[in-house]
């Protein structure tokens, strides 16, 4: 047997290519869209694809599934399992398997048994590994998906965080219990895989070790201490990080089919005259870093660091306007493939950051304030404070006069803030609240922003709260 990880940094999302090296053939467990890595993998060890086999309808990222079932034919093992709701619709244009709980299925001499563990979501299924072309006859791992992570499992609220299908957190809470005591009847040395790392927001708390095993997880997976059934659920609900908007526009085109993208083929370069069109026609997103974009920008352009892209585009960009990038030429094909994962399937245009700035477009600037320069300012109310990280950070220390509107929702969180009276803006760092600075701009607002954020707060010694009283003032965001 032979088994291949996969990890894509920018959505820590973890995949795997499992071949029979006997047959020649091969199966991908929870490709993501960007097929090309798999396909190199495969011709470098002189196997073929045959098959794709899908833990669940994932919300984070547009699957790969589709895209190799309709480029080379591989063959679909998908769950059958949950309610009509989450049955993919779209596997019945290629080869496939409708699994339930028990099938087996395999290439050569690697055989995959289907376990049903709801949950995260109601179709959710894992896929225990037995290979015999070595002479086992017992599994020797276990892929996960998004049940079991490494020192975490996955979150029963998405549905309901991201989707909106209220009530079914608690549901699917219940359900979660009662896969995690399946889960402890399996054998101790099985290896688990999963689909996910530490940063994804498929659950909280998860490591950043590739993978496990069963009986580590028993001992030290926190959320396998708990017994109890109604004491893991309220543990299971409790402090989950926030949930990209975008999941449910993932979980809709996962289930649908995603569009097949093909071989990658560069936007097109727009020229500068077209920049104030393009900003009025949909999105304009800059991909510079904070530093070059405060020294000189487009006003109605929206900031996301090329690094910070896959994080905050699915969050702040609407999947229904064009999208149009400012770029260097070295960034376009990663913001391009970062994009595509999360279902932006067509950049419309690229703008050259060069050329908009010979050209005189990149015309405004805001200032980036250290602590020790604003902290009278902030303490006589001469300035508006908006914190813009997690509730989890705020909750373990804030600026007193902060308000918290967590930056993933912001755009739609602006009521209150006088346009008569500077905002400055705050993260940990000061890159999240780059970005908040080019929303806010752009609605009309004179900002500056902290520079080191918190972290500098913090380190020059300036007062500090914890907990979530500041939140009573203004309206603030809790995920």
């Amino acid at each position: 047997m032979l088994l291949r990880y996969f990890y894509d940094r920018s959505l820590a999302h973890a995949s795997y290519l499992v071949g029979c090296q006997r047959a020649k053939q091969a199966v991908i467990v929870d490709p993501g869209r960007d097929i090309e890595p798999y396909l190199d993998a495969a011709e470098r060890e002189g196997l073929d694809i045959v098959a794709v086999a899908e833990t669940h309808i994932h919300a984070d990222y547009v699957s790969g599934a589709r895209e190799l079932a309709d480029r080379i034919g591989a063959k679909l093992y998908v769950s059958d399992e949950g309610p009509q709701d989450w049955k993919y619709q779209y596997a019945s244009q290629y080869e496939h398997c409708l699994c339930k709980d028990g099938d087996r299925f395999g290439v050569g001499q690697i055989e995959f048994e289907v376990m049903h563990t709801p949950g995260h979501t109601p179709e959710s299924v894992s896929f225990v590994l037995t290979d015999r072309g070595g002479g086992a006859d017992k599994p020797m791992g276990v892929f996960t998906g998004d049940f079991v992570f490494v020192g975490s499992i996955g979150r029963p609220d998405l549905l309901e965080e991201a989707a909106g299908m209220v009530g079914t957190a608690e549901v699917g809470a219940h359900q979660l219990f009662h896969s995690v005591e399946r889960f402890r009847t399996l054998a101790d040395h099985l290896q688990v895989w999963p689909a996910h790392g530490a940063g994804s927001a498929c659950g909280k708390g998860l490591g950043a070790i590739p993978s496990s095993t069963v009986g580590y997880e028993k001992l030290f997976n926190p959320a396998l201490q708990h017994h109890d059934e109604e004491e893991f659920v309220r543990y299971i609900l409790a402090d989950q990080p926030e949930a990209p908007k975008y999941f449910a526009v993932m979980k809709r085109v996962n289930k649908e089919g995603p569009q097949i993208l093909g071989p990658y083929s560069p936007p097109p370069q727009t020229p500068a005259s077209r920049l104030e069109s393009a900003i009025e026609e949909g999105a304009v997103v800059d991909l510079s870093a904070p530093s070059s974009y405060s020294a000189g920008f487009a006003k109605g352009t929206l900031n996301i660091p090329a690094s910070m892209l896959a994080g905050w585009a699915g969050w702040l960009l609407d999947y229904d306007e064009p999208v149009y990038l400012i770029a260097a030429g070295d960034q376009i094909k990663e913001a391009v493939r970062v994009l595509n994962k999360i279902g932006v399937d067509e950049v419309k245009g690229v703008f050259s950051v060069d050329e908009l700035r010979k050209a005189g477009r990149l015309d405004h600037a805001y200032p980036n304030e250290e602590p020790a320069n604003l902290a009278e300012r902030i303490a006589a109310g001469q300035v508006q404070v908006i914190d813009v990280r997690a509730q989890g950070e705020w909750n373990d220390g804030h600026i007193a006069q902060a308000d918290h509107r967590f930056l993933g929702k912001l755009p739609g969180n602006l009521q209150g803030l006088d346009r008569s009276t500077p905002v400055v803006t705050q993260c940990q760092s000061g890159m999240r609240s780059a970005i908040a600075v080019s929303i806010l701009i752009d609605a009309g607002y004179d900002v500056i922003n902290l520079a080191g954020g918190f972290g500098a707060w913090s380190h020059a010694g300036l007062p500090v709260e914890t907990g979530d009283t500041a939140c009573e003032s203004q309206p603030c965001t809790t995920a």
